[in-house]
């Protein structure tokens, strides 16, 4: 075997492989004595037939090609163990010629991941304020919740209630047709196609009315999008809403332990305080973990990139197989190729490579590590919400070594972007930027 390492560029070694006429022939020979065992020759029994033979009938091709898919990964690791090379995963292989056997072989070279100094990083979460405006806003979703509906003899207006028989059909086939169903008159809805309520606003009751609209081209049904809908409706009954009024009753209406108005005003402005902190939170944790992914320098194989966009079109595809589709109807709704919507995922799968690798960087420099108890009050938390007869099922799959390793690393991701926002607002030692200017100055 000969090798010859032609280049190493983007965390990658190319190497040139050719075999030996002899090493080639000792492999044609044990996939000979594979074959034989497995296949019927006319005129032989099984495992009887000379290689001539069996070369006839399948042919050398076939043969070959055995022979080839023995021979290239040990030539392959061999190779990658002559040259020293300390490979992070298996190699791509593409053969160049048959006769005498030749290859390339593209290695992948582990991440090379050099951190920023993330301890400097200094943040804050975003201070919170409740205003007397964010506490009304959900009083009044409260009061449209208990709202009742009333009848009027009165032409429609938005916002109103009403009840429609609907006939239509859309490239001239049946559409939505219903009867007695109860439909609110929001302008701007775009149910079931934009334009509806407008054409429902100003009818009486007892009206009919035809018209036609257009369909969007983000129609859900990707058939129907762009086709002309024709209507036919008449309204049966128009009603308006009828808010209750804004006072302790109101309050008891949504839970019998606010006995007063004021009451409930104050536990949404607790729950609406507790709710912004919450996202206050995250949204520091995020921006102390792109600063850190910011500050690092990353070099990794390409094939990291392209398993994470497998990842990537296989969650998009998931929801979409769930309602009954496959990969064709997909790319159809959204009117892509496969190539295209790989090319469109490339720039944020390189994003979470990049900083996955960050994030698992750090959590080795910062020596975060979960136990087997982490892991199993994990699992329960996973299972707390499932039917009691089902959660044995559910514990025993997440306990298996897989599902354990996965929920390993969730909870050391977990953790070390915890430990990321600690440091980022001094606690538990960080030191910040701004003290250590600070002392800079004073020196100077």
């Amino acid at each position: 075997m000969k090798v010859t390492n032609e280049k190493t560029e983007n965390s990658q070694v190319f190497l040139d492989i050719e075999m030996e006429p002899s090493e080639v022939e000792e492999s044609l020979e044990e996939a000979y004595h594979r074959l034989v065992k497995k296949t019927d020759v006319p005129g032989f029994r099984r495992g009887k037939a000379p290689r001539a033979m069996l070369e006839r009938y399948i042919g050398r091709e076939s043969l070959l090609k055995e022979a080839i898919n023995d021979l290239i990964p040990e030539a392959c690791e061999n190779a990658i163990k002559e040259q020293k090379i300390e490979a992070f995963a298996r190699p791509s292989v593409e053969i160049t010629r048959t006769d005498p056997l030749a290859f390339k072989a593209i290695v992948p070279l582990p991440p090379v991941i050099t951190l920023g100094d993330y301890h400097q990083i200094s943040m804050k979460p975003e201070p919170v304020k409740i205003s007397e405006d964010n506490v009304n806003a959900v009083v009044e979703r409260i009061r449209h919740e208990q709202a009742t509906w009333e009848p009027v003899e009165r032409p429609v207006e938005e916002n109103d209630m009403v009840v429609l028989n609907i006939e239509s059909t859309a490239d001239g086939k049946p559409f939505i047709n219903r009867k007695g169903v109860q439909y609110q008159v929001l302008i701007d809805q775009p149910l079931p196609v934009p334009g509806f309520a407008g054409q429902i606003s100003g009818m009486v009751r007892d009206e009919e009315k035809e018209f036609s609209l257009q369909i969007p081209q983000d129609f859900p049904k990707s058939e129907l999008a762009d086709k002309e809908a024709r209507f036919k409706v008449r309204v049966g009954e128009v009603k308006q809403e009828r808010l209750p009024e804004l006072n302790d009753e109101l309050a008891r209406g949504v839970d019998h332990m606010f006995d007063t108005l004021e009451k409930l005003k104050e536990h949404i402005s607790d729950s609406l305080r507790q709710a912004a902190e919450a996202k206050a939170r995250a949204d520091l944790a995020e921006r102390v973990v792109e600063a850190a992914v910011d500050q690092g320098e990353v070099e990794f194989p390409p094939f990291m990139v392209e398993m994470e966009i497998d990842q990537l079109l296989e969650q998009q595809l998931r929801r979409w197989q769930a309602s009954g589709h496959d990969l064709d109807s997909y790319l159809a709704a959204i009117k892509k190729t496969e190539q295209k919507l790989r090319e469109d995922l490339r720039t944020p799968a390189t994003k979470r490579v990049i900083r996955s690798l960050v994030l698992g960087k750090i959590s080795q420099e910062e020596k975060i590590e979960v136990d087997d108890s982490e892991i199993a009050a994990e699992i329960e938390d996973m299972i707390k919400d499932a039917a009691p007869e089902r959660q044995d099922e559910l514990r025993a799959f997440f306990s298996t070594p897989q599902s354990r390793r996965s929920i390993s690393d969730v909870l050391i991701g977990r953790k070390t972007v915890s430990r990321l926002v600690e440091i980022a607002e001094g606690k538990n030692g960080a030191i910040k930027v701004n003290i250590e200017k600070e002392a800079k100055e004073k020196k100077q």
